[in-house]
């Protein structure tokens, strides 16, 4: 798991963690996540506060609680981050790229030509790490 920081209130932090781990794979589905005490334990944080971003996952339909064995995440979990973030990232880069694109006289062929290169360039750089 990552690591946490004092940027932003520890709690979402977990929540995103869980969700990060959750659309790598390493989470499944159905699935059970660490306790609040494995996460206070894992990151140095109160119970309460580990409680605190599991408990927002769970009323976001990402987790569910299966009485007296813990949280288990949700059928479909996966998809509905998948959808959320790809939507995220075409609002903080795509409408953003496009906008420039358009300023700088670069039609959407070129622009998509650009985009392949780049995935290219990147998945070789990869491949090579």
């Amino acid at each position: 798991m990552g690591a946490i920081d004092d940027s932003r209130p520890i709690f979402i932090q977990i929540a995103e963690l869980v969700e990060s781990e959750i659309v790598a794979g390493t989470m499944a589905e159905e699935t059970q996540v660490p306790s609040t005490n494995e996460f206070a334990a894992y990151y140095r944080i109160n119970p309460a506060t580990a409680a605190k971003g599991v408990n927002l996952l769970a009323e976001r339909g990402i987790l569910y609680k299966k009485r007296g064995i813990g949280m288990f995440v949700a059928t479909g979990a996966r998809d509905q981050l998948l959808g959320k973030r790809r939507s995220a990232f075409a609002a903080q880069y795509i409408q953003p790229l496009a906008r420039e694109a358009r300023k700088l006289g670069i039609d959407a062929e070129t622009l998509a030509s650009m985009v392949r290169q780049s995935l290219a360039a990147d998945a070789a750089e990869g491949s090579v790490r």
